[in-house]
């Protein structure tokens, strides 16, 4: 392992420690600031698309300035938004750690660093090996993002949900260093180029759906099934970190298993064949008689329903050149993100109007017709790696 990689999976397990930590806190610590359910939800969605746009944004940069100084800006944003989180008292304080797009609100596969270190990660492998590194990558993250729902659990009132952003703060400023000590050979070999009109068009119509389903995932993102665990059922946030941390574990277990099936039968079919069951799930939570019910429901959903999220990352690598990888991730990126922004405020007014099950239905059915769509539209185009 070199001391480049080691630094960077070290960034990797810190960003998404702090990530699963606000994920299952964040719903909780504005309603305990005086939030409503509706204003929740517009700052998780300002939230999510100020991630996208930071996507976009730390991919241009990046090319200018390099990678180190871009993760570490974004670390420094990270710092801001958890100290906003602890500090701030008003809705509008509140609101700007959100638009830093770094509030942590869905996983770490938004925001500045994903457009950065998936084209960066695709090139460190061969093509052969691409679906399995992108699973490891995952289950990083996911493993780490466990710990930070455990830790969530502890946040049973105010002042340790302040805290706790204080620690997500200080996370965000150890990312940075960690950043700045990266040697010259983790930039860029080349500058790279913008993505192409040629590639645009490639990538438009797997945008479209890729924008579907992450507007059903924007109705329910882990931010929104914790507050609404808490307002259906009373769960607090001692029983929502462990749940949300065995979400997180089954999560990582799947990226895992992702990397092999897709080895097996291929990209395509591992993001449809394991989305859909993941769906029905989803489209059950509402109808739980009891808690126990819903987090065994969801526990259910979630082992298969992130299995996309490296097959998705390295199919998209890998129908582009290598120059414009960077920008095939920050364009889908952006697509998703700005279709996942439209969620959390649609279920937070959903919330607030007691039509607690409409955020599930919508989400199990725009997620249902993406699967159906991608398969009929995408299933003979194969990815670079799956041709050789």
């Amino acid at each position: 392992m070199s001391r480049d990689f080691a630094l960077i999976l070290a960034a990797r397990l810190l960003r998404a420690f702090g990530f699963g930590l606000a994920a299952v806190l964040i719903g909780l610590h504005l309603e305990r600031r005086g939030l409503s359910a509706g204003a929740i939800g517009l700052v998780l969605t300002i939230g999510l698309l100020s991630a996208a746009v930071a996507g976009v944004i730390a991919a241009a940069v990046s090319s200018r300035i390099g990678r180190r100084y871009t993760l570490a800006g974004a670390g420094v944003l990270m710092a801001i938004a958890g100290l906003d989180l602890a500090l701030a008292n008003s809705a509008l304080l509140l609101g700007l750690a959100a638009a830093t797009g770094m509030l942590g609100a869905a996983s770490v596969d938004l925001g500045p660093f994903a457009s950065i270190e998936q084209a960066a990660l695709a090139e460190s492998v061969e093509p052969g090996r691409r679906n399995l590194a992108f699973a490891r990558y995952s289950l990083t993250g996911g493993l780490a993002a466990a710990a930070g729902g455990l830790l969530a659990g502890t946040a049973t009132d105010l002042n340790r949900s302040r805290l706790l952003f204080g620690v997500y703060a200080l996370v965000g400023l150890v990312t940075a260093v960690l950043a700045i000590l990266l040697s010259p050979r983790a930039e860029a070999p080349i500058r790279a180029a913008a993505i192409s009109v040629t590639e645009i068009r490639t990538l438009a119509p797997l945008s479209a759906l890729f924008a579907i389903d992450a507007l059903g995932g924007g109705l329910v993102v882990n931010a929104v099934i914790a507050y609404w665990l808490h307002v259906r059922f009373g769960a607090p946030a001692n029983v929502l970190g462990p749940a949300f941390a065995a979400i997180a574990l089954l999560q990582a277990a799947s990226y895992e298993a992702s990397g092999r099936l897709a080895n097996r039968i291929g990209l395509i079919r591992t993001m449809v064949f394991t989305h859909i069951p993941s769906n029905i799930l989803l489209l059950l939570v509402p109808f739980s008689p009891s808690l126990p019910w819903a987090i065994g429901l969801l526990l259910g959903r979630f082992s298969l329903s992130q299995m996309d999220v490296p097959a998705r990352q390295a199919y998209v690598v890998s129908i582009v050149p290598p120059a414009e990888r960077a920008g095939a991730v920050a364009f889908t990126g952006l697509v998703r993100g700005l279709g996942q922004a439209g969620g959390p405020i649609l279920s937070g007014a959903a919330i607030q109007s007691a039509a607690l099950g409409l955020p599930f239905f919508l989400a199990g059915a725009l997620k249902l017709i993406y699967d159906l769509s991608l398969y009929a539209a995408f299933r003979s185009r194969r990815a670079e790696h799956e041709r050789l």
